[in-house]
């Protein structure tokens, strides 16, 4: 059994999901869970009928009218029968999004994000289940929610492994057995019902979970470039292909913001020793890159990632004693309660650096938090460059007209912070 995750770009369009059809035809009658994401851009336009939602603007409904009329367009270009069950389908996912931003607002911002945000998989994975029985893919559509179980950390929900492999046994296998399953990425719900999301761009998450659990074959997400790059073609034009990649070598590679692969992906597969393949859909039949337990010393070229849209947060000791481990304690706990991920960290006397993403929500949650024992100071629009595998070479190349602001190096991990 197998476990595909297509990305948003590769079902963009009908001619995306026509390309789908055609990929999943090429292994016949193997058992195959396809997780999916969003159409395109439509998780960034789920996000502004939250904001017109939460601001109360009369936006609103042109916003969700938006999102239909390029849904329904999708399915034109699919669908010749214009009373085909899809629309029924769709009709009542919109009509359901409709009543909830019909409601009083919840206090909950979070809250409210997931159960509109949602919406956009849910979409997708009706449009290409109902597309593949209509190319002849006989499959089955199954709602996540069913299956996969979270906390009630909205937003970045946690998976509860114990209910969730229970109902995925219980539900999912038995779908299985008879044929191919479509799903949604980046979803799931509490125990009492209420939709969750695990955080942007789970879908591979979701994928993995469903490896572990059905202990799959493999997993392969479908990407709109060969296989994992040594750094984002778009940025970096001498970006080479990488055939291999060690499980440890691509949780490096997430960890300092290589979008390839969802940080959270590779855990559940390596646990146990699921093989993990990142392919193109435009060129289905190229080899990708595959990550494993490799057992032999891999050669990696310099690999380099970029994050954008970085703030400095400079903590100043208010009565200039020593940062003492007491202290640097309750602000990496000020970190973990705002649950604001720290990039990169440098420490002095009295003083400690920290370079975080610009989330200006959860920096105003930290700064409150320890402003009675920090002076603090903040610098916006800042970049972070990481390169592994570095040489001094690669380093010059990229730092030298820069104005470096933080730079620190490992043996094989060099991070500069520097002014966009």
């Amino acid at each position: 059994m197998k476990v595909f995750k297509f990305g948003g770009a590769s079902v963009k369009d009908a001619a995306g999901v026509k390309n789908v059809a055609d990929i999943i035809k090429r292994f016949g009658d193997e058992k195959i869970l396809i997780v999916v994401s969003a159409t395109g851009k439509t998780t960034n336009a789920l996000e502004e009928v939250v904001n017109a939602y939460l601001k109360n603007t009369d936006e609103l409904q042109d916003k969700i009218k938006v999102i239909k009329d390029n849904h329904y367009n999708i399915c034109k270009g699919l669908f010749s029968d214009e009373s085909h069950a899809v629309y029924q389908q769709l009709n009542d996912i919109f009509y359901d999004l409709e009543k909830f931003v019909s409601k009083d607002r919840p206090d909950s911002n979070s809250y409210v994000y997931d159960q509109i945000v949602s919406v956009g998989e849910m979409i997708s994975s009706v449009i290409l289940s109902q597309y593949l029985n209509y190319a002849g893919v006989k499959n089955s559509w199954l709602d996540v929610c069913k299956v996969l179980k979270t906390d009630d950390t909205y937003r970045e929900a946690i998976i509860n492994w114990e209910d969730s492999t229970q109902k995925t046994n219980e539900i999912l296998r038995p779908l299985l057995e008879k044929n191919t399953v479509v799903t949604q990425g980046f979803i799931g719900s509490t125990v009492e019902g209420f939709t969750t999301t695990l955080g942007r761009e789970g879908s591979d998450y979701t994928a993995a979970i469903f490896a572990n659990i059905l202990d799959a074959e493999n997993q392969t997400i479908w990407k709109d470039v060969p296989g994992v790059m040594s750094g984002d073609p778009r940025r970096f034009q001498d970006a080479v292909f990488i055939d291999e990649l060690s499980y440890l070598e691509a949780v490096e590679m997430t960890y300092y913001g290589a979008s390839v692969i969802h940080p959270k992906t590779i855990k559940p597969i390596q646990n146990k020793n699921i093989p993990l393949l990142v392919k193109s859909f435009i060129n289905p039949e190229g080899k990708g890159t595959k990550v494993f337990g490799a057992e032999y010393p891999i050669q990696y070229p310099p690999v380099r990632v970029i994050k954008d849209n970085q703030t400095l947060l400079t903590f100043h000791s208010i009565d200039f004693s020593f940062v003492a481990d007491d202290t640097v304690g309750d602000l990496l706990k000020a970190f973990a309660l705002a649950n604001l991920k720290i990039n990169m960290m440098q420490t002095g006397a009295i003083s400690l650096q920290a370079v975080v993403d610009n989330s200006p929500e959860k920096i105003e949650k930290v700064i409150k938090l320890v402003k009675n024992i920090f002076n603090i100071h903040q610098e916006n629009d800042l970049v972070i460059l990481t390169i592994r595998h570095y040489n001094n070479d690669v380093i010059q190349k990229h730092i030298a007209d820069k104005q470096v602001i933080i730079s620190q190096k490992r043996p094989s991990t060099y991070q500069v912070l520097y002014m966009k």
